[in-house]
């Protein structure tokens, strides 16, 4: 099979294309910059200009199935300007994907999204799984509903989709984690706010199998992915100091101080989400990091 991934050269991206070649598969991969631009046995890249329309098309030749990743990070400060950019980076580029399969008529059989837990309301008691209908009304909460309906429009073109709604990625370079171990290393860690906000996390190895696997059976709808057991972020902070036995002496860091530092994106640091993963679980798929120190002392240690 030959699958098309944009997002290819991020965090997630890159554990996909490994598993995709694993498993045999040809990788076609979009990318906003020349630079990156390489053709390689199995894996080949093509040029595109979301903002400009630009896209070259014979990215999709071959072509049965989609893997959508691309989104400009939400780990910028949160201007006016960024904020436009990370809604538009995902939906602008769902509608030119959509457009030019439409006006070549390429067949696509399937596509798997990535989209975000922060479709959720923040809640210290929810539980939340794929059915619960509210969302947040928060920036985050209305740019995944933007997402997701944009990502919709693969179905009118004739293709089975499946929406990944994802959680904290734990990953050993990139993302969440190198960033919340550098003051636990210092001998500095400590939890944020009360430390009692969840965080539905998830093992970057886990994740990649997750969206490998609606793929290969071609499962369609929202998914959440997130490890089965999702922690508070007071434990989170505990567990990361015990795996690298670093002590944690400082008290709990105060809201108003990380808004000081971080503006509107603070948000993401005390927001609560308790997710469930019964429904990919009940699919059939198995998670290798269930539990998050064994994550953890596989990232760490």
């Amino acid at each position: 099979m030959t699958i098309l991934i944009t997002g290819a050269t991020g965090l997630i991206g890159k554990e996909i294309v490994k598993q995709c070649h694993a498993n045999g598969h040809k990788v076609h991969f979009l990318t906003t910059s020349k630079s990156k631009l390489s053709t390689q046995a199995g894996y080949r890249g093509f040029y595109w200009n979301p903002y400009q329309k630009e896209i070259d098309h014979a990215c999709f030749e071959g072509v049965s199935a989609i893997i959508n990743l691309v989104g400009a990070s939400i780990s910028k400060r949160w201007t006016d300007a960024y904020k436009k950019e990370v809604l538009n980076s995902r939906t602008q580029t769902a509608k030119l994907l959509q457009d030019t399969i439409k006006v070549h008529n390429y067949k696509i059989d399937y596509v798997v999204s990535a989209s975000a837990i922060g479709i959720y309301p923040t809640s210290l008691t929810n539980y939340y799984d794929e059915n619960y209908s509210k969302k947040s009304n928060s920036f985050l909460g209305q740019v995944v509903e933007q997402w997701e309906t944009a990502v919709d429009g693969f179905e009118e073109l004739g293709c089975k989709v499946a929406k990944i709604r994802i959680g904290l990625v734990l990953a050993k370079k990139g993302g969440a984690l190198p960033e919340l171990i550098k003051p636990i290393k210092l001998g500095a860690g400590a939890a944020m706010g009360s430390g009692k906000q969840w965080q539905s996390w998830i093992h970057v190895q886990d994740l990649a199998s997750l969206l490998m696997y609606t793929l290969k059976y071609q499962l369609v709808g929202v998914y959440n992915g997130v490890a089965p057991n999702a922690v508070t972020n007071e434990e989170l902070t505990r567990v990361a100091a015990s795996v690298l036995q670093r002590p944690l002496l400082l008290p709990n860091i105060p809201k108003f101080m990380m808004k000081l530092m971080l503006g509107e994106m603070c948000m993401l640091l005390f927001e609560s989400q308790r997710v469930s993963s019964q429904k990919i679980e009940n699919k059939g798929f198995d998670f290798r990091f269930a539990n998050l120190r064994p994550a953890l002392e596989d990232l760490l240690l």
